[in-house]
């Protein structure tokens, strides 16, 4: 066990948790961020980041992600790559356990995000990034006038869809069931835009390519068990996001749908002292700057809850 009372743990080390590396190291809180064995977050998983602000010619994930660690580590960040295996918010100080080593902490920010749910296959495995994703705002504008498949039913498999026509020569929605579950007006824009296809009953049993990109869907028709080939070039999954909560929901209040509860317009747990940042609290926008806009918040109100801390 160490006796040292850190003042700050920051756990998960997406754009949230960088980010809020940067700001509180800067105001000289002297973090230590558990980044995992995963470092990164979602943005590892992407090639090609254009979207965000400052790079004119865009970045991939890898490399922003090395940029902000290497800033915040200019001003005093530690990290330390392992996972965290339980924690103890009951009493402060605040308990984190990396394996048997135990972590004492005045104050935690919570940034361990969330994961694209996936099929499964190894086929969907090996096209990752060469044209199977999980979020058409990041990576559509890559499929200009090509063809491409939307996995899933719900509002997000709608939105997603919807989003694609505006590169895509066409969107085919593959859906397992004979009628979607997203919201009555989202489906009826999905089923009366010309430029979208619903495959209905079926699902992608393998994706298939010349090794460098998706060219071909095998999929299986649930109700005759008959198979077919789709002829696009982009898989795009719309079937959820877990948020990576589970080890924290003893403590921390959560939403019906498993992320995490903040105060409106704050990072702020139910727990004094914990604050939750990025992809882990957001089910909304779910982007890199959102994330990264979410751990300056919870950097700055750690910083003011720690400041008022000392003074009572």
């Amino acid at each position: 066990m160490s006796t040292n009372i850190e003042n700050l743990i920051i756990i998960g080390s997406g754009p949230a948790g960088l980010t809020a590396a940067i700001y509180s190291s800067r105001a000289r809180l002297n973090p230590l961020m558990i980044e995992g064995e995963e470092a990164g977050g979602q943005l590892m998983l992407t090639t090609e980041v254009e979207n965000y602000p400052g790079f004119e010619h865009g970045v991939t994930g890898s490399e922003l992600i090395d940029l902000m660690k290497k800033q915040a580590a200019r001003f005093g960040t530690r990290f330390l790559t392992k996972n965290v295996s339980k924690v103890d918010f009951t009493q402060r100080p605040f308990k984190v356990w990396v394996g048997s080593q135990e972590h004492l902490a005045k104050s935690i920010i919570i940034s361990t995000g969330a994961s694209a749910k996936y099929l499964g296959l190894p086929s969907e495995k090996a096209y990752m990034n060469k044209g199977v994703s999980a979020c058409a705002t990041c990576d559509g504008a890559f499929f200009k006038n090509l063809e491409v498949a939307v996995v899933g039913g719900g509002d997000t498999a709608m939105e997603e869809a919807q989003f694609l026509t505006r590169f895509a020569s066409a969107v085919h929605v593959i859906h397992r069931r004979d009628s979607f579950r997203a919201s009555k007006i989202m489906a009826e824009r999905v089923l009366k835009n010309p430029k979208i296809k619903v495959i209905w009953n079926s699902e992608v049993i393998e994706v298939q390519g010349d090794g460098k990109s998706v060219n071909n869907l095998r999929l299986r028709n649930i109700q005759d068990q008959s198979l077919s080939d789709l002829k696009v070039q982009g898989l795009f999954l719309a079937i959820g996001h877990k948020p990576n909560t589970d080890i924290f929901k003893e403590f921390i209040h959560l939403h019906d749908n498993g992320y995490m509860k903040t105060v409106p317009g704050t990072s702020k747990t139910n727990i004094p002292g914990i604050f939750a940042a990025g992809d882990v609290q957001d089910h909304v926008y779910r982007q890199a700057v959102t994330a990264a806009g979410s751990g300056c918040m919870a950097a700055i109100d750690c910083e003011r809850w720690l400041e008022a801390e000392e003074h009572t």
